[in-house]
């Protein structure tokens, strides 16, 4: 455990946040050699099949991970408080909920498989691989649901070790299963769809042991029931961070279909410049994540002075990483972008050069943005976020349409930056209004 509410708030945060960067840049490489694994032993057939149905995964994990970020808040206001009986409370009834829910997206999901699918225009010559995979892959969202509820819970307490820990072990697991499944037993996309269940009820099964090993997260049996004014305050808070980051898949799915149809070299240039947007980006999100941490826990014992530092030490913590990785994504774009292509003379790598070299030394906002963003969670106020959100993919998504068949690839980067730009207007706007609720 990580009580916030005393000590250096520097040291909480980059403590905390370390080791969530570390986990998500681990998910980030994981997910590049499962698809290495899959497109050499199973060949370009397989991966576009999973590359198909992983666009409706990623709509409903996200959607999951808004409902626990929701949960987060409350249960690190509970622990800041000190009232433990409530953040058991609540811990039980994200848990449950996400049980329910996730059986009913089962339910769902097993027969829309193939209309999901005929949305996101799936080529028919893959669409019976697609449908397969993507049905067998949806029986390990119970197991999903339930990853992102306890690890949130561990989080609300301070322990951002243990869930990367399950992220690590499970990942190794489903690249080993995918080794055997698709390589060895030569079972296909199935193999590869058994593998990632395996994987997401091991890291389900792997959190609930850790977690029992946190006194204060330990549930009886007689608490193992939903409390309905905390699942009413939970879904409130979570059902619009929910939305918040599915805009963000779907907002990229339209882009994409505006990217395909510029020639294949802009596609392989767009995506390999979205790789480094990840590698970019990932770490200031969890760098907010760990301020969202500590300004709730400093709220719920009622600090709110302390609560306000934790704002300031955030934001300077987060500029100094944004002025760092837009010096590396502006000087290293060429030997970046080599690493993606086929041959140095590749079209892809003028272009991705190009498109960094205008985006780079814009970095800076989304390390702000994201800073603003937890401080407004943690202040319960999701709203803002959302909105910030919509109007940023939004943005990007119109000029993205109006300029990219115009002026090629930079009108995708001078669209995101007029993205981000919108976004912390409207967020630093609402920040003297957030001043007042501390």
């Amino acid at each position: 455990m990580r009580r916030m509410t005393e000590g250096p708030i520097a040291r909480h945060l980059v403590a905390y946040a370390l080791p969530v960067i570390l986990g998500n840049l681990f998910q980030l490489m994981y997910n590049a050699v499962d698809s290495v694994v899959i497109g050499r032993y199973a060949g370009e057939a397989a991966v576009a099949a999973v590359s198909a149905a992983n666009p409706v995964m990623t709509i409903a994990v996200l959607g999951v991970s808004g409902l626990t970020i929701g949960a987060s808040v409350l249960m690190s206001r509970f622990f800041g408080a000190e009232d433990n009986a409530a953040l058991r409370r609540e811990t039980a009834t994200i848990c449950l909920f996400g049980l329910l829910v996730s059986l009913g997206i089962l339910a769902a999901g097993l027969p829309l498989a193939v209309p999901f699918l005929r949305l996101l225009r799936t080529p028919e010559e893959i669409m019976p691989s697609s449908a397969r995979y993507l049905r067998v892959v949806l029986l390990g969202f119970p197991f999903t649901f339930q990853y992102n509820a306890l690890s949130s819970a561990m989080r609300s307490v301070g322990d951002s070790k243990s869930p990367v820990w399950c992220l690590a072990a499970s990942a190794v697991l489903n690249t080993a299963l995918d080794i055997l499944a698709v390589g060895v037993l030569h079972w296909g996309v199935m193999g590869a769809a058994a593998a990632t269940v395996i994987a997401q009820a091991f890291s389900a099964g792997m959190c609930l042991i850790l977690m029992r090993r946190i006194p204060v997260l330990r549930l009886h049996r007689r608490e193992l029931r939903m409390d309905p004014a905390l699942l009413k305050e939970t879904l409130k808070l979570g059902s619009v961070t929910a939305l918040q980051q599915v805009s963000l898949p779907l907002g990229k799915v339209i882009i994409q279909s505006v990217i395909n149809a510029q020639g294949v070299a802009m596609i392989a240039a767009f995506n390999a410049c979205a790789r480094v947007d990840d590698f970019a980006i990932v770490p200031a999100q969890s760098i907010s994540a760990a301020l969202m941490t500590c300004m709730a826990q400093n709220l719920g014992a009622k600090k709110k002075e302390r609560a306000r530092k934790s704002f300031w030490v955030g934001l300077t913590i987060e500029l100094c990483y944004g002025v760092c990785v837009c010096l590396a994504a502006y000087l290293l774009r060429r030997p970046i972008m080599l690493l993606f292509a086929p041959s140095p003379e590749a079209e892809m790598v003028a272009l991705g050069v190009a498109y960094l070299g205008i985006l780079a030394p814009f970095y800076m906002f989304p390390a702000f943005n994201n800073t603003l963003q937890g401080s407004f969670r943690a202040l319960r106020k999701m709203p803002v976020t959302l909105a910030s959100t919509v109007l940023q993919m939004g943005t990007r998504v119109i000029l993205i349409a109006l300029w990219v068949p115009r002026v090629g690839i930079t009108g995708a980067a001078w669209a995101t930056i007029v993205g981000w730009i919108l976004m912390a207007t409207l967020e630093g706007s609402y920040l003297h209004h957030v001043w007042k609720q501390m």
